[in-house]
């Protein structure tokens, strides 16, 4: 049985920018703080207060949320925590989406939503301008995606956004948002055992722009799974860090946001920030070609 490393700093990750904004390269997911991290509000408030607090004492510095977790318990839970937002603290929330039930998620893009869940976002994450707002899917076969990103493009001209971000895109999809806005940052399912992204990833690194991992201890299949369980003995660690670890390892534009609803959890997530690969790992891993 593996001993869980013990917290340190996200700042052991090091950093990586959205524009003008640095962050430390791990941030937080902040899905898993609603009602089982899917709908509603969560088992244990308190808990999830502690949580974000505790997180900007490891000097984690960005919190990824949308409208649609909960719907909207996150956001409400950031600001009732955390607001007034500490120097530095970066809000990236997201917007595209309509959830009517749990594990129900309806894609709308239509600008005229688009405005409304931006405005919902600033009300209850108390903010007057979004740093990082994205587009949470480029998936409504209803509207040109022109239109969606237009909409971004014509709020931030407003000044309630600063900067635009995209999430589940493709590579196509985020070339053609390019020739629309900057894009400062795309936010994908990947994971050792997923890696289906892989090309936007790339696509990201060219750009210099994060690329946001979601879902980063997934469900791998079992040959990743054999080799976290590997790296782990080796380095005492917990195959969710070893993930966490890999990740970070792989690209410099990597900006794993692993969530939780639990304290210790959270510590375990970012000490993975101090775990060093070795060559033999990242070959067993397939880090390396």
């Amino acid at each position: 049985m593996t001993t869980p490393r013990k917290a340190t700093s996200a700042a052991n990750a090091g950093t990586v920018g959205f524009g003008d904004l640095t962050v430390n390269r791990l941030g937080f997911g902040a899905m898993r703080i609603t009602g089982d991290g899917i709908w509603g509000e969560p088992k244990d408030r308190e808990e999830a207060k502690r949580v974000l607090r505790r997180l900007l004492e490891l000097d984690v510095n960005l919190i990824d949320t949308a409208d649609s977790y909960g719907p909207e318990v996150s956001e409400r839970l950031i600001s009732e925590t955390l607001a007034p937002y500490k120097a530095g603290l970066v809000i990236a929330t997201k917007g595209g989406y309509v959830r009517t039930g749990p594990n129900q998620w309806k894609p709308n893009g239509k600008p005229e939503h688009l405005r409304s869940a931006l405005e919902g976002s600033l009300k209850r994450l108390k903010l007057e301008r979004i740093d990082v707002y994205q587009l949470h899917n480029a998936a409504d076969p209803t509207v040109p995606l022109a239109d969606s990103i237009g909409e971004l493009a014509i709020m931030q001209s407003e000044g309630k956004i600063r900067h635009i971000g995209v999430s589940n895109f493709s590579v196509a999809q985020l070339t053609e948002a390019r020739s629309l806005v900057k894009v400062v940052s795309v936010q994908n399912r990947y994971n050792l055992g997923d890696r289906a992204s892989e090309a936007v990833l790339k696509e990201c690194e060219k750009l210099g722009i994060p690329f946001i991992p979601w879902a980063p201890l997934g469900k791998s299949n079992s040959d990743a799974t054999s080799a976290l369980e590997n790296v782990a003995r080796r380095h005492d660690a917990t195959t969710g860090q070893i993930a966490i670890a890999s990740l970070l390892a792989h690209s410099p534009v990597m900006l794993p946001i692993p969530g939780t609803s639990k304290v210790k959890h959270l510590e375990e997530n970012i000490a993975a920030a101090g775990i060093e690969l070795t060559e033999q790992d990242r070959k067993e891993l397939s880090l390396t070609s």
